[in-house]
């Protein structure tokens, strides 16, 4: 049965490195335009479907279930919450930013701020990327299939430690391949791809995930029974003993989200690279209505395996790897675990393109080789992405033992996402804030909430008002900072923005209703679980 599982997780896998070869192998890779923006020709459904599959990886999969097996229904704040931030991102961020025709975030700051302000936005990137990003991947990846396709049986290697090296090296070295050689489109085509795979897969999961709770008594019985076993775990009010209580989700799981999805260099390159804003609009609503899905395969899966093995002391983070192992029959399994091996080769390689974009037009071209030509700024991003690539492999495997990989993953994010976010907001909202408060803010920021989360007698204040909230408070401080500089040591002149006339920039007709829409139907979704 192992080996019919591995053989189907072969095909599949070679099956999606073949088609997106066949749709891309006559891109135009050499020039920094068609590398890193796949030449401005992306359309609404590759934006969807490259947002969703990068956002949707196995830190995703694994860590979010694992949460929900711990926590219950209030963990899809995660999911459901996006949806506002991708509204936000769809009617005021991406107009903006598409104006101004930027391949990079930190290009936006440094067209509103100064070329410091850019190098020091690019620097935070690459060092969260590298520590943080870029190892969790693998990390959640590598336990993911550990659990699918039980490697320790069809290997015969008895070591955990030496399994996940091995697994994480193996899955890496694929994903720089695909990033570094293909640029944005093949990673946007690939994405799509596992993207149809990651949603249909997730959704069986769920209809044999319920026929188990039932013993093959079907899909209803099952939610059914889940919801009369287990009523604690179907509440969409998080209580103040758990990772996600209630009032956070004003504070700051909203402003995480928001920079998530409007300033993150990792998922935002997919919507600079739209063919016009209309594109871009349509692409990134349309990821909103996706989103709404998230919690049927990304919470309920990890709600029924607290009821099937809850008794078995399985830890949060293996729950949905076992739960897969379990539930569906062999060939499905191996089909699920290439889908999975997809959505880390997708988020690994997003954040690896990313990266390098972020270095070779940011730091190379700018700082180090001003007068690089086309062809040396791609190549010193390939260069630039196997030692990122490299480094990410070797810290993966050391993040064994975390008590809950979503946990960390979005406290060790919030210390460079709420500066980034106080510097781009301020920056586009307000016309005589001056280079020197976005410098303060970004560095003075992520130094705050370092010394909240690490640093005594800091760190007692995220645990008297819950993390959260001491992150939001940091944002509300920047903020103000930033307003009270720009007031005593204002710009000369005002800034305005100028249209470079990269795309057309007419908006979408539906965009405004659509966005209205979204956010109803989160509301609705809130009040219809609530406990």
């Amino acid at each position: 049965m192992p080996l019919l599982t591995f053989a189907s997780f072969l095909f599949f896998t070679g099956l999606v490195a073949f088609i997106t070869w066949r749709i891309t192998r006559r891109d135009d890779h050499s020039s920094t335009s068609g590398f890193f923006l796949a030449g401005r020709s992306l359309t609404f459904p590759l934006i969807a479907g490259s947002l969703l599959m990068t956002n949707l990886s196995t830190e995703q999969m694994v860590g979010l279930n694992g949460s929900a097996f711990t926590d219950g229904l209030s963990v899809m704040a995660w999911e459901v919450v996006a949806v506002m931030a991708l509204v936000a991102l769809a009617l005021f961020f991406l107009p903006r930013f598409l104006k101004s025709g930027i391949a990079t975030l930190p290009q936006l700051l440094e067209i509103r701020f100064d070329k410091g302000t850019q190098l020091i936005t690019n620097v935070i990137f690459l060092i969260a990327y590298a520590v943080v990003l870029l190892p969790i991947i693998l990390y959640s990846g590598a336990i993911g299939l550990q659990g699918m396709l039980d490697l320790s049986g069809l290997t015969g290697i008895e070591s955990s430690t030496t399994l996940l090296w091995l697994t994480v090296w193996i899955v890496g070295i694929i994903g720089s391949i695909y990033a570094l050689f293909g640029g944005l489109r093949t990673v946007a085509v690939s994405d799509t791809l596992n993207g149809i795979g990651l949603l249909v897969g997730g959704f069986v999961i769920v209809y044999f995930g319920l026929q188990a709770v039932s013993d093959s008594g079907g899909v209803l019985a099952g939610w059914d029974i889940l919801k009369q076993a287990n009523p604690e775990k179907m509440n969409s009010i998080g209580g103040s003993d758990q990772s996600v209580p209630f009032f956070t989700l004003f504070t700051g799981v909203f402003l995480i989200n928001v920079f998530y999805w409007t300033t993150n260099q990792q998922i935002i390159q997919r919507t600079f690279a739209a063919k016009n804003l209309a594109e871009g609009q349509k692409g990134v609503l349309l990821t909103g209505f996706f989103k709404l899905l998230g919690p049927l395969y990304l919470v309920l899966p990890g709600i029924i395996a607290y009821h099937l093995y809850a008794d078995q002391g399985i830890k949060a983070d293996e729950a949905y790897g076992h739960l897969v192992f379990n539930v569906l029959p062999a060939p499905l399994t191996g089909f699920f675990a290439a889908v999975m091996v997809g959505a880390i080769l997708s988020s690994f390689n997003s954040a690896l393109n990313s990266t390098t974009t972020l270095f070779s037009l940011g730091l190379y071209k700018a700082v180090l080789k001003k007068d690089a030509s086309e062809a040396q700024v791609v190549r010193s991003s390939q260069v630039f992405g196997w030692i990122m690539a490299i480094s990410a492999m070797t810290i993966a495997p050391l993040l064994a033992g975390q008590e809950s990989l979503f946990g960390y993953l979005q406290k060790m994010n919030a210390i460079y996402f709420i500066p980034i976010l106080a510097v781009v907001v301020v920056g586009l909202v307000t016309k005589r804030v001056p280079p020197m408060a976005a410098k303060i803010a970004l560095v003075g920021g992520c130094l705050m909430i370092f010394a909240g989360y690490f640093i005594p007698p800091f760190n007692k204040l995220p645990v008297l008002m819950h993390e959260f909230h001491f992150v939001a408070l940091v944002f509300v401080l920047l903020v103000v900072i930033m307003l009270l500089i720009g007031k005593w040591r204002p710009r000369t002149e005002a800034w305005q923005q100028e249209d470079v006339g990269a795309v057309d920039l007419t908006p979408w007709k539906g965009a405004v209703p659509a966005g209205i829409l979204l956010v109803v139907l989160v509301i609705a979704i809130y009040v219809a679980f609530a406990g």
